[in-house]
């Protein structure tokens, strides 16, 4: 079975099994969409009016400015998978639930599983926290955070505004197209292994951000962003 066959059966147990509440007034889930053999899966929220539509993540306004975005590192939507932590869409675009992530978690953690990304980017604060809930986007966004989880091979992250909180904001809009740049040389010193710091085999281990805190450091912040 090809990794394709894969990822589509396991939406398909997810549709069946999944126990979120929202099932009740969304019009369908959401699965994730691209490529099964992704370097990079992105992860936002929640669906929208358009995705519920559409049962596809990111098509409205904040998925063409995405698109603009991938565009601008000379990528584009069929190189990369995308998701949300929630898969079905909450009533009048309201933030989700705890118990609403709790009960889609398992299904994006199978995602990642078989797609086994390299790195893993947060669009906006509640992707970002549904992992690293102590840390703030404001303080963290476009830097990148080193943790092991059980069971997810990516152990880099890089947390990013939300698309769509971005779309109307100038400043916010810049920042986030600045961000996306470091995208490619990240990658590319995964690749190389030039990112890891020293090992964390506890999944209780605070997460590492990667900044300068020495001249060794600020040179190898320097080489990556």
């Amino acid at each position: 079975m090809s990794t394709t066959e894969e990822l589509k059966a396991l939406h398909e147990k997810w549709f069946a099994n999944c126990t979120c509440e929202l099932k009740k007034t969304a019009t369908q889930p959401v699965p994730g969409d691209g490529n099964p053999n992704a370097e990079i899966v992105f992860i936002g929220e929640a669906p929208g009016k358009n995705e519920d539509l559409e049962g596809r993540p990111f098509v409205g306004a904040a998925g063409k400015f995405l698109a603009e975005m991938l565009e601008s590192i000379n990528m584009k939507r069929e190189n990369i998978y995308i998701t949300n932590i929630v898969k079905y869409r909450p009533p009048n675009n309201r933030d989700p639930e705890p118990s609403e992530k709790d009960a889609c978690r398992a299904w994006l953690h199978d995602e990642l599983a078989l797609i086994r990304p390299k790195l893993i980017v947060f669009l906006g604060r509640h992707s970002m926290n549904d992992f690293f809930p102590d840390l703030r986007i404001s303080l963290v966004h476009g830097k990148l955070v080193h943790k092991k989880f059980p069971n997810i091979r990516a152990e880099y992250f890089l947390p990013l505004y939300h698309p769509a909180a971005a779309l109307y904001n100038g400043g916010m809009r810049e920042t986030l197209a600045d961000d996306f740049k470091k995208i490619p040389l990240i990658l590319k010193k995964i690749a190389e292994g030039k990112t890891a710091e020293s090992e964390e085999p506890a999944e209780k281990v605070p997460p590492k951000i990667l900044e300068e805190k020495s001249k060794e450091k600020e040179a190898v912040q320097e080489a990556l962003f």
